[in-house]
């Protein structure tokens, strides 16, 4: 029995994904990657089964399944495609953790299949909180499922309770960057193109999470993955801005003490954190230099300019299938913005409108969430016309 540690990674190829290869290929003795899967880039899949020899593969565009059954067939990795595909290889027992990184909705389904399975999940993908968080966490309570966020705020906040245990939060104090458009407003936003908005100060990431970061909508969806992950009240999150992206995220206890996590922006450590976790690993990462001259500055958002934050909060509150909803619409949305189809304030419009729109229910089913998702991504495509 080796003491490798079997990670499945749903997501490969994105931006997550192969920065977590890159931590497996740095312990090879901790971790193996067992299972890898794409939705669309079958030229990478292929490359990284190649060097990792995982026990499968999995392409989501069953249109490339030759391809890539070809391109391995002197190799023995299992090849499947399609979407039911990846609910059943989650359901394996070939891996002992998987690393959710699937961009947005999609990531649901398989994420709900490895928790019933009772497989730990290092949480990558803040989508599946947003659109059925109510339902994630309690089947992973009821399996007794360690999530462990991925996400460099949660990371912060998980890191600050290890050790706490009952101690009472007060708030948690969540951090942005403010994106490539800090302190601009509506008259230069409207203008604002692709390119610009993919453009992040701090972190190199994919191209759905850079567009929310410009639009704030990301810091809305994070408040809503940290009320379940954490077990909150809407009213203990805040957002705070913090342009140089040291100090990731904040806890503040009932005796007014808060804690911070810190370190330089850099997505390899919170990934290595959930893989490795309950223990640290050594590594080369380059380290924050306290001597340096630079000053840490916090702010509050913009919310009349950045109005997805507000709208986001209003879907943390009201809760139901809002968030749901407010998610579909917003990646229907951030692919009409990446394929310039609409402006960037126009984002906005369409979120606001679908929410409008579609009827609220107030104890959704994890039917009711498909049947939301499906409901408001139709609707949001109808306004653009897609």
């Amino acid at each position: 029995m080796s003491s490798q540690k079997r990670i499945a990674i749903f997501g490969s190829t994105g931006s997550i994904g192969t920065q977590a290869l890159e931590v497996i290929a740095a312990n090879p003795t901790l971790f193996s990657a067992e299972v890898l899967t794409a939705q669309n880039n079958d030229a990478l899949l292929i490359e990284q089964a190649l060097q990792f020899n995982p026990n499968v593969v999995v392409i989501g565009d069953e249109k490339k399944y030759l391809n890539v059954k070809e391109a391995l067939s002197k190799t023995n990795i299992k090849v499947f495609a399609g979407e039911k595909a990846l609910v059943e290889v989650a359901a394996l027992d070939c891996y002992d953790m998987m690393l959710a990184a699937i961009v947005g909705y999609a990531g649901l389904k398989p994420t709900l299949k490895a928790i019933s399975c009772g497989k730990p999940i290092a949480l990558a993908n803040k989508e599946t909180l947003v659109v059925a968080g109510d339902i994630v966490m309690q089947m992973a309570m009821e399996k007794r499922v360690p999530i462990i966020p991925v996400d460099s705020e949660h990371s912060a906040i998980f890191q600050c309770l290890v050790g706490e245990g009952r101690n009472k939060i007060e708030r948690i104090i969540l951090t942005a960057s403010g994106g490539p458009f800090l302190g601009k407003k509506p008259n230069f936003l409207v203008n604002v193109k692709r390119d610009h908005a993919l453009q992040h100060p701090n972190w190199s990431m994919g191209a759905k999470i850079s567009v929310d970061s410009a639009t704030l909508m990301n810091k809305g969806l994070e408040m809503i993955e940290a009320k379940w992950l954490f077990n909150l009240q809407p009213s203990q999150i805040e957002v705070v801005i913090h342009p140089q992206s040291i100090i990731h995220s904040m806890v503040q206890f009932d005796d007014g003490s808060i804690k911070a996590q810190m370190g330089l922006p850099d997505m390899k450590l919170p990934i290595q954190y959930a893989l490795a976790f309950p223990q640290r690993i050594e590594n080369d990462f380059p380290r924050y230099d306290f001597r340096k001259p630079n000053t840490l500055t916090f702010d509050e958002p913009d919310t009349k300019t950045f109005r997805n934050l507000a709208l986001a909060i209003e879907a943390l509150h009201k809760g139901g299938n809002l968030p749901c909803v407010l998610n579909a619409a917003n990646e229907i949305a951030v692919y009409a913005f990446l394929r310039n189809r609409i402006g960037f304030l126009d984002m906005t419009e369409v979120v606001e409108q679908t929410i409008q729109k579609m009827p609220f229910i107030e104890k959704p089913t994890l039917e009711d969430y498909f049947e939301s998702d499906g409901e408001a991504r139709s609707f949001a495509a109808s306004l653009i016309h897609l």
